[in-house]
């Protein structure tokens, strides 16, 4: 049974074509920022026996992996997109991580079982909720009474080449607005003063934020970038009202701002994130 969606404008998004985005391109998108989560993995937050509750799974590579990190415990993601949850179950069941579950449901409002988790995690996901304290208070009633919240979250716009290139290069001579922190979105949590007072609000302790810094990799070179970049939601958006020699020329000036970042290891950007920790009061 599917929950009635609290949060419609980012299901509507995630169970779309930004769900069937994300879908297509799941191995890209998990390579991009595979540092960030072997960052994550190599902090040791979950334990062999731990029952894991992964929010905003996608495609399920951290619920899977956290399976594995709880080898006698077990795992459950919940998403808002049906087809990447699919993908996730579909990619679970070839690699034989049997301790895993995948559920469609908006941790928002989703009527979890009080106390029936060891920890909960997301990777780069717990940014969108549309009511954060609300869905923060309904993940810390889910957890055990000193349950471990995990969390990675985008540090703000400017501490992310990445994003600050790709809207430079599709500018086109307009001011593009600031992204709101603290709003529902990819900087949902990058304030980091009113998003602690926030967790302690919803019921957790011992608030931390960490601060982590690594290279997203678009591809092996630029043309193997672009071809996937030009599909991402932000390229998309930011070209969307141009017209179409404006939006060739933008297109143009990020395919050469791609060259100028080709590495020995890849397309490289920088990128900024905070590793999140707490614990339920």
């Amino acid at each position: 049974m599917v929950d009635v969606i609290a949060n419609e404008e980012m299901a509507k998004a995630w169970d779309g074509d930004d769900g069937a985005h994300w879908t297509e391109y799941a191995d890209r998108y998990d390579a991009a920022g595979a540092d960030f989560w072997q960052h994550f993995l190599a902090a040791d937050l979950i334990a062999a026996n731990d029952r894991v509750l992964d929010v905003g799974c996608g495609t399920g590579q951290s619920t899977r992996d956290a399976a594995r990190a709880a080898g006698s415990g077990r795992a459950l993601g919940v998403d808002l997109s049906a087809q990447m949850l699919d993908e996730a179950r579909s990619r679970a069941a070839a690699q034989g991580v049997g301790n895993v579950a995948f559920e469609q449901a908006d941790a928002q409002d989703h009527p979890f079982a009080a106390e029936a988790y060891d920890v909960a995690i997301s990777r780069f996901g717990a940014m969108f909720f549309g009511d954060r304290p609300a869905a923060f208070g309904n993940i810390a009633r889910a957890l055990r009474p000193g349950g471990r919240l995990a969390l990675l979250a985008w540090q703000g716009l400017a501490d992310n080449e990445w994003l600050v290139a790709i809207r430079a290069a599709l500018a086109a001579g307009r001011d593009l607005p600031m992204p709101p922190l603290g709003m529902p979105g990819p900087f949902g949590l990058a304030d980091r003063e009113p998003a602690s007072a926030m967790l302690v609000t919803a019921g957790f302790g011992d608030v931390a934020f960490t601060e982590v810094t690594e290279p997203l990799r678009f591809g092996h070179d630029a043309e193997d970038a672009w071809s996937f970049v030009r599909h991402m939601g932000i390229v998309k958006g930011l070209s969307a009202e141009l017209d179409d020699a404006t939006r060739t020329a933008a297109h143009d000036k990020l395919r050469s701002l791609l060259t100028t970042h080709e590495t020995s290891n890849g397309v490289e950007f920088a990128g900024s994130a905070w590793l999140i920790t707490a614990s339920r009061t």
